[in-house]
């Protein structure tokens, strides 16, 4: 069987990756190696990106809710233990939201909490 060297597969391939390249600096978007280890390292960027999204958004809510609860007079972690004591569902995105929209529900809820607190033992 003959060698194939570069046939319409290979340069279907190779087409297909460079315009993966396309905007970046330099060789990166012109030359198929470089432009391969560009495009390789940026979608392991993109990957883990789409992974960290979740947790910053995650620390982005307990922050706002933290600071919205300390202003009603408890802590985070006693909050989120009131809630779910009450057997309140409401997920951080949630209640994040809620202390920014609508603050007069969230005091509402941080009062609802409070009555399922347990005493602090000093």
């Amino acid at each position: 069987m003959p060698r194939a060297k570069g046939g319409p597969k290979t340069r279907a391939r190779r087409k297909k990756r460079l315009k993966l390249a396309k905007g970046q600096y330099g060789a990166k978007s012109r030359l198929f190696r470089s432009a391969t280890e560009s495009v390789d390292k940026g979608q392991q960027y993109a990957y883990d990106g789409r992974k960290n999204r979740k947790r910053d958004f995650r620390r982005l809510w307990i922050a706002r809710i933290s600071a919205a609860v300390r202003a009603q007079g408890l802590t985070y972690g006693r909050f989120i233990n009131a809630l779910k004591k009450a057997e309140i569902l409401l997920d951080r995105k949630v209640l994040s939201d809620m202390a920014i929209k609508d603050a007069a529900g969230f005091e509402k809820l941080v009062g609802l909490a409070k009555q399922h607190l347990t005493p602090i033992a000093a």
